[in-house]
């Protein structure tokens, strides 16, 4: 289905501010050498629902830190609620998840590189899920 401009001009104003909340968050929290960044939010058609995509460093962390994320969400949602108070009238409920992409595209360069073949074994990529 196609984006409409509404969507997309939600979608990039929430995923400025949550950047600068969840950046905040973190640093507020104390946690060392945690790097979050916000790369992809989609909004659905009736603004009621948005998906926030979320690349942890280090990854192995991206886990945990999704499950806080989601644990937090009415924090987070009521931080940029007062953000873009003059901008939304409602604001979209916040799922967040892991975007792996980062990763994913490592372990191909590093297959594309070495000697172990993908193809032959595909146990060497992890399998990805549609979301």
């Amino acid at each position: 289905m196609i984006e409409t401009n509404r969507q997309k001009k939600i979608a990039g104003v929430l995923q400025n501010d949550l950047a600068v909340v969840l950046q905040k968050m973190l640093r507020d929290s104390g946690q060392m050498g945690i790097i979050i960044s916000v790369s992809k939010v989609t909004v659905t058609t009736d603004l009621s629902l948005s998906k926030v995509y979320t690349s942890v460093f280090p990854p192995e962390k991206a886990e945990l830190i999704v499950k806080e994320l989601n644990e937090l969400k009415p924090k987070i949602k009521h931080q940029i609620a007062l953000k873009t108070k003059h901008q939304l009238r409602k604001m979209p409920d916040l799922v967040f998840f892991n975007d792996d992409s980062l990763e994913y595209i490592n372990a191909i360069e590093k297959a594309v590189k070495g000697n172990e073949d993908p193809i032959k074994d595909t146990d060497l990529l992890k399998k990805r899920k549609n979301l």
